[in-house]
Order: structure tokens, then C-alpha cells, then sequence
């Protein structure tokens, strides 16, 4: 990766992890991941390699855990290394086939990290899953996967509305 490519992801990252820290501060019940949203714009915009893709990851997965209010902030270090993958891939296939690539893309890439921070925490903390939730994983299950498709919604439109002004700006900076 080049080094305009690495301060490209680095802002990106940082401003996602900006947004997602004061979102927290508000201690409502649905914080959005703002941290998926710009990663997945990084990847989109930079096209890293696949090893490159999962630094972006796991990178983002330490900021996310690091400013995360969750159940289980390590999680993050599993879940946010799947979603850059899942999006890394994601694009590769649906780039020249849809100009929603992006959207379709950043959307499934928040699922895929999403579901995974949630079996992460329920296999890793099922105990005080089951004692916050009056013995059920079922009603964890009910409360998270609204949010998980909600914040996949509010990412891909975010991504969707940003991609083309970032990638316009990144073509006139190469001539």
C-alpha cells in the first residue's frame, strides 16, 4: 500500500472512531459502529490486498474495542477483521456489476461483523448474557439483531453518500 493509501485509512479510521467515541457519550440504547461505515469506505476507495484488508481490520477491531460500551469490547478483535474481509471481498465481486456496490457491500459487511461480535460474546460471556437478559438467549437474540440491521442500514447509506465525493477527490489528487 502506498503512503497516501495508509494516511487515506488512517484518517478514515480516525474519523469513524471520533464519531463512534461521541455517539457513545449520548448512552442511548442503539450506538451505530461508525468505525465498520469508514473502514469499508477505506477499503472500497484504496483497494487494498487481502493481507492488507485484514490489517485494516484489526486495526479498527483495537480502536472499537478500545472506545466500545459493549457487553464484550474484545469481541471487536474478531468481528471487525471478518467485516473488512467480508467487505474486502464483498467489493472485489460486486464492483463492476452494480454502482451500489458500495452500499450492498458495506451493508453485508456490518451483518457479517456485527453477528460475529454477537457469537463471540455469547460463547465468551454466555453467563452474564443469560443474567442480563432474565435467563434467555433468546431475548439477547431479539434485542441485537435489530440493532446489528439497523446500524447495516445507517453504514451502507453513510458509505453510499460518501463514496462518490471521496473517490472524485482521490481521482483529482492522483493527476
Amino acid at each position: 500500500m502506498k503512503s497516501k493509501d495508509i494516511a487515506i485509512v488512517g484518517i478514515l479510521l480516525a474519523i469513524g472512531a471520533i464519531l463512534r467515541y461521541f455517539l457513545a457519550m449520548l448512552h442511548t440504547p442503539l450506538t451505530p459502529n461508525m468505525i465498520i461505515a469508514f473502514y469499508c469506505l477505506a477499503i472500497i476507495l484504496v483497494r487494498p490486498r487481502v493481507y492488507e484488508a485484514l490489517g485494516i481490520g484489526i486495526v479498527a477491531g483495537l480502536l472499537s474495542m478500545l472506545i466500545s460500551s459493549s457487553i464484550f469490547p474484545p469481541a471487536n478483535l474478531i468481528s471487525e477483521p471478518l467485516g473488512a474481509l467480508s467487505c474486502f471481498g464483498l467489493y472485489a465481486l460486486l464492483s463492476s456489476r452494480t454502482k451500489f456496490a458500495p452500499t450492498v457491500t458495506t451493508f453485508l459487511a456490518t451483518l457479517v461483523s456485527g453477528f460475529s461480535f454477537a457469537a463471540v460474546a455469547i460463547i465468551c460471556v454466555a453467563a452474564t448474557i443469560l443474567s442480563t437478559f432474565n435467563g434467555s438467549l433468546g431475548a439477547f437474540v431479539v434485542v441485537f439483531v435489530p440493532i446489528v440491521v439497523i446500524t447495516a442500514v445507517f453504514n451502507a447509506i453513510i458509505v453510499q453518500i460518501l463514496y462518490l465525493p471521496a473517490s472524485r477527490v482521490l481521482v483529482r489528487g492522483s493527476e
